[in-house]
């Protein structure tokens, strides 16, 4: 009781925060149509629930299990299989929230640091659309966040333990995705903070890069678990997708570089709003404190950040996500900063500087509050960054369609035996239609590429049983007239002119 009472405006102010938090992840779960990533490993973490020879199904395309592993246990228990998956990010989300908060304390020995940077996240326009998405790049955060944090730990307190911490979370981030690496790759510059005044010191930095080498060893232990899939190779063909090999990289070293950044820093300055923006800015002008502590943030964001843009091949909005939330604590540093001048200005009005505070926060946060609720109620009409908001809302990539095909489809099923035909065989289509429909005995479902001509096969199959299919991307924005189908129904793919299409097919 005494230690409640000591910390109770911490543990309200916590609720509070726990609170907000869900508030924004939870509400209107699904008002965000199926995108196909999510189709995807949905569909495959339903696939490694119920067939244990399957549970490394994602490196069939090239993709590390981790994330797929914890949605099965959701599936489990939840009954949407989507919002399933989408609870795994909210979950990993928070956990990215709290490890923010313990980073920014560990840096800077600031609850009010700490409480503001958890405010931030809360509110961040990026992290909102990520934690309420069922995909990896949330998951890939939380892992970053807590390496760094332990990292940091270790170089301040050299110890077995710590090590084994740090290994374990380096661990877990690679089995996620392969970004998670960077945990890896820039633990040299956690040296930043290394002590060199204290005795002993040039064997306790030996000490420390044995003990930060046996983590990265233990990292790269984890990652090992995956060759005992023979599937384990086509990790490298699939990031070959997205970044440029080194081989292929080194014959046009900077010939998509700048335009990669242009492309990069648009996503980033249009996610951090003008509000983050400036308080990011003024952290980084006044250095006279704290110099090491944001050097080392600076670096967690800039470097990978530079070098997705140096090597990137194919590159979306959300591969900086894991980097974009180091500079939270920075802009959370400079509204202390900016409180620090308010507390002096109004010394002898102590009541007028809380109010001051409080006004100040609130502008900071609004807009960014404004765009992360309009994201959870009406996505359609979000401000997320341009490249987002056209894959996840307002493309045949976004699943609009999906929820009324399947009520559609549940109730043609009811007494009778149904075949479903997709354009596509990967993706939205037919992943979504299985997801919710293939346990039903009466529904058949198979998808089809390309579609040239209208394949022989469903014609046959609408001699025997009602036939539709469904047509969504806009390759078959125009029907061929002799397509033997009749319209169904139609979904507008959000604000495009497009839209997501089930017919029946007619039998001749």
């Amino acid at each position: 009781m005494k230690l409640i009472r000591k910390f109770k405006r911490e543990i309200l102010l916590g609720i509070f925060l726990l609170f907000s938090y869900f508030l924004l992840r939870l509400i209107y779960l699904n008002s965000l149509p199926m995108f196909t990533d999510e189709a995807i490993y949905v569909r495959w973490a339903q696939i490694a629930l119920h067939d244990s020879s399957w549970r490394f199904i994602s490196l069939t395309d090239g993709k590390q299990p981790m994330y797929i592993w914890v949605a099965m246990l959701f599936i489990k228990f939840i009954k949407d299989p989507l919002i399933a998956g989408r609870l795994v990010s909210v979950f990993t989300g928070l956990f990215t929230m709290v490890g923010l908060f313990f980073l920014s304390f560990k840096l800077f020995k600031s609850k009010t640091i700490s409480f503001l940077t958890s405010i931030f996240y809360i509110a961040f326009p990026f992290a909102v659309v990520l934690d309420r998405m069922a995909i990896y790049d949330s998951m890939v955060a939380a892992f970053y966040v807590w390496a760094l944090y332990f990292s940091i730990t270790l170089v301040r307190k050299i110890r077995l333990d710590n090590a084994f911490i740090l290994g374990f979370i380096i661990g877990g981030g690679v089995l996620t995705k392969t970004s998670n690496f960077f945990s890896i790759y820039l633990m040299p510059f956690i040296l930043v903070l290394f002590d060199f005044k204290q005795k002993k010191w040039k064997y306790q930095m030996l000490k420390f890069i044995l003990l930060a080498a046996f983590s990265a060893a233990i990292g790269y232990g984890f990652y090992q678990i995956l060759r005992l899939s023979p599937l384990f190779e086509m990790i490298s063909a699939k990031n070959a997708t997205f970044v440029y090999p080194v081989s292929e990289w080194i014959k046009h070293p900077f010939t998509f570089f700048w335009g990669n950044l242009h492309g990069l820093t648009s996503w980033l300055l249009q996610y951090l709003t003008p509000s983050f923006i400036v308080l990011i800015v003024i952290s980084l002008i006044f250095i006279k404190k704290f110099i090491r502590e944001k050097l080392i943030l600076l670096i967690f964001f800039l470097l990978p950040f530079l070098a997705l843009a140096l090597f990137g091949k194919l590159i979306y909005p959300r591969f900086i996500f894991l980097m974009t939330v180091c500079l939270l604590p920075l802009a959370a540093w400079g509204l202390k900063y900016l409180f620090d001048l308010l507390d002096k200005k109004f010394a002898k009005n102590i009541a007028l500087a809380k109010i001051s505070k409080i006004i100040l926060l609130i502008l900071v946060i609004i807009y960014p509050v404004f765009v992360s609720f309009t994201f959870a109620v009406d996505p359609v009409n979000a401000k997320i960054a341009d490249a987002d908001e056209g894959q996840y809302v307002n493309s045949w990539a976004a699943g609009w369609g999906v929820k009324e095909s399947v009520a559609y489809f549940t109730k043609q099923a009811e007494n009778q035996k149904i075949y479903i035909a997709t354009e596509g065989t990967f993706g939205l289509m037919p992943e979504s239609m299985e997801i919710y429909l293939i346990n039903n005995k009466n529904i058949t479902i198979k998808g089809y590429w390309p579609i040239s001509t209208f394949p022989q096969t469903v014609e046959n199959m609408a001699s025997k049983m009602p036939t539709y299919f469904i047509f969504y991307q806009h390759e078959h924005e125009v029907i061929p007239p002799d397509y033997p189908l009749k319209l169904i129904f139609q979904v507008k793919q959000g604000k495009s002119n497009n839209y997501y299409r089930v017919y029946q097919v007619m039998s001749k």
